[in-house]
C-alpha cells in the first residue's frame, strides 16, 4: 500500500498563492484541482511532475494549467513513518519559480 499523503503549505507558498490567484476564480479552481491530484498521486500524468535541476536541483515541480508551476518536496513524516509530506514550497508562472 502507497504512502499516504499530506499537503503542507509553507508560509512562502501562501504568499506566492495570494499574489498570484488575486480573484481570478478559475486559476483558483485550476489550482485547486491539481493541488488534489497532488495529494492523490504527485506522478499523476496531467501533473507533468518533473525533478528541477541546478539550484533547484532537490525539488520536484508540477502543472496547475497553461502557465503556473506549483515547486514542491516530498518528505517522509517525522511524526508517522509511513506518511509522507508534500511540502508546497512555491507557486506562479514558468518565469516567476524558477
Amino acid at each position: 500500500m502507497p504512502a499516504t499523503r499530506k499537503l503542507v503549505l509553507t508560509k512562502a507558498f501562501e504568499k506566492s498563492y495570494r499574489k498570484f490567484t488575486g480573484k481570478n476564480n478559475l486559476l483558483i479552481a485550476s489550482i485547486a484541482k491539481a493541488l488534489l491530484k497532488l495529494e492523490q498521486d504527485a506522478y499523476d500524468p496531467s501533473l507533468r511532475t518533473h525533478k528541477l535541476s541546478g539550484n533547484l536541483a532537490l525539488y520536484l515541480a508540477c502543472s496547475c494549467g497553461y502557465d503556473c508551476r506549483i515547486i514542491f518536496t516530498i518528505e517522509n513524516d517525522l511524526d508517522d513513518p509511513g506518511k509522507e509530506n508534500i511540502v508546497l514550497l512555491d507557486i506562479g508562472t514558468h518565469d516567476d519559480v524558477y
